[in-house]
């Protein structure tokens, strides 16, 4: 998502900084980006010279003193610690003028920003995967956010040719908490045995969607996807129609992630 979201920014002109703690995901997220630009490229969607444009606009770093920016976009771990940390290292370096944005898919916000100084200048920015494909990008306030930050970033969104939508600060925000029936009754099916993983994702392909739940759920991250799911359960009192599936938790347990695992509910 973080190499996504880089690759949108420098494609639509900002002069972007991608960091990473680990050199070696730092290194994959520099391949990634360069072999989608040089796609593009084989694919007549993007000339030589805007390829090379776009490579110089990014940098690559592992140390967080390079950090300083307008506007920071934080999309590490679905974990409110670590996103808190973060920002409070990234505060130290940077002007109270920053904006920070977190592209947390179901994390309170407004719980964020109670932990962070200036939290005026906190507020959600929302992508979908794959970030340089998906139009959508939820902008959500909190309580305390300020109008001038909210007006920038939904103009900044525009800049990046998406299509912003704003909303309030609520578990699951608004698509997270509408696509959790898309991934939970699909699970229930397959526990019930009413039908197997191929058959309910061709299904849903036939029927509208471009992809089904099960890949879906593989290319998001099963990890994030059941991270997500327990976050809106509990945070709406744990209604019986929103309880995380079980199978999904044992292939979490088991390290059966997506994609990124090369092993989900598909095999990669």
């Amino acid at each position: 998502m973080g190499s996504g979201i880089a690759l949108v920014c420098a494609q639509s002109g900002f002069d972007t900084i991608l960091f990473e703690v680990r050199e070696n995901v730092l290194l994959q997220s520099k391949f990634a980006i360069i072999e989608s630009v040089e796609l593009l490229v084989q694919k007549g969607k993007l000339s030589v010279a805007d390829k090379e444009l776009i490579i110089q606009r990014l940098h690559f770093t592992s140390i967080i003193e390079e950090c300083k920016a307008e506007i920071i976009i934080e999309a590490i771990v679905e974990q409110k610690e670590a996103k808190v940390e973060l920002f409070k290292q990234l505060a130290n370096i940077n002007s109270f003028q920053t904006i920070f944005a977190t592209n947390t898919s179901s994390i309170s916000i407004n719980k964020l920003a109670k932990e962070i100084s200036e939290p005026s200048r906190l507020i959600g920015m929302h992508f979908f995967n794959p970030a340089p494909i998906m139009k959508l990008v939820e902008i959500i306030k909190t309580n305390e956010t300020d109008q001038a930050v909210i007006e920038t970033i939904m103009a900044f969104a525009k800049q990046l040719n998406k299509t912003p939508v704003l909303c309030n600060d609520s578990p699951g925000f608004i698509v997270n908490r509408v696509a959790r029936h898309y991934y939970l009754e699909a699970m229930k099916l397959l526990e019930t045995g009413l039908a197997d993983i191929e058959t309910i994702d061709t299904v849903m392909e036939n029927n509208g969607f471009k992809m089904g739940p099960f890949k879906l759920m593989d290319m998001i991250g099963l990890d994030i996807n059941y991270s997500v799911s327990n976050i809106v359960w509990e945070a709406l009192d744990k209604p019986e129609r929103l309880r995380p599936s079980v199978i999904q938790q044992q292939k979490v347990l088991a390290g059966e992630l997506g994609r990124k695992s090369a092993k989900g509910f598909y095999q990669y």
